[in-house]
């Protein structure tokens, strides 16, 4: 006799199911992201950085995508989230570190590669701090520069430099270059494992209504996105970069002046 099969499962066991099950479609996604951080380090090897920097954007909106496809398609899974997070790993954290010191800073000795090893483990230091307060964090806001912003930070800097001529060896400004790139691998780094605070832009419901300004503001600045990329896109995320540190100090100086206005005369 046939074994037959329960007409209902529990809450709790589809509960489990879920949570061990891989679906296909959020973690092609995840894959491809995967695969630029990949392709990004073989392209650095070949010394073309202009193509491993663009992989590394490609990475950061293929990352932006298999989340919300999930949550759009109710295929969320542990899997999938242990998946992603590997995966950002390599785009975000090894691919950076590799590609910016093959272009600039494995001239700069120790120095170099000390800059390159900073920066990629605190990529993994964010990704797990991310992981284990998950469920305890503000979701406004993310605690240390997420690794997407860092490594558009770095592989930006690259970018605009070879669209403008530049190499890993000239100067900038009277700097030279190689310094200019340790300082935002660095910079990069540090900020991940800080706990200042990042808008994490996910209060943006995309179902929900927005004002006409808000569409306008969107559209410029995919136009100015897509008149000048490299430009854009750094100038984008530098000032992302900046947005917590600022927010921060602005915090402090109103905790500041509430404490002084609090004081009796």
């Amino acid at each position: 006799m046939s074994e037959q099969l329960p007409e209902a499962v529990s809450g709790e066991d589809e509960s489990v199911h879920r949570s061990r099950a891989i679906y296909i479609l959020p973690n092609l996604f995840t894959s491809a992201a995967l695969f630029c951080g990949f392709y990004a380090i073989v392209q650095a090897m070949n010394d073309r950085f202009d193509l491993a920097a663009v992989a590394i954007f490609i990475a950061m909106v293929l990352d932006g995508l298999d989340g919300r496809v999930a949550r759009l398609t109710n295929t969320q899974s542990a899997f999938g989230a242990e998946y992603d997070s590997l995966s950002d790993m390599v785009a975000f954290g090894v691919a950076p570190a590799l590609v910016i010191y093959e272009w600039s800073m494995k001239d700069l000795g120790k120095l170099g590669w000390m800059a390159a090893f900073l920066y990629c483990v605190c990529a993994a230091l964010r990704l797990a701090r991310f992981n284990t307060n998950i469920a305890v964090v503000d979701k406004r806001y993310f605690q240390g520069l997420p690794s997407p912003a860092a490594a558009a930070l770095v592989t930006g800097f690259i970018w605009i430099m070879i669209d403008n001529g530049e190499t890993g060896l000239d100067h900038l400004l009277g700097i030279p270059v190689p310094y200019l790139a340790w300082f935002f691998a660095v910079f990069a780094g540090l900020s991940m494992v800080s706990n200042v605070l990042f808008w994490s832009g996910k209060s943006i419901n995309l179902r929900r209504a927005v004002p006409f300004s808000v569409a306008l503001a969107f559209i410029a600045v995919l136009l100015a996105v897509h008149y000048d990329p490299p430009v854009m896109l750094f100038l984008l995320f530098v000032t992302y970069a900046m947005s917590g540190y600022v927010m921060s100090l602005w915090r402090v100086l109103r905790r500041y002046r509430a404490q002084r206005g609090a004081r009796p005369s």
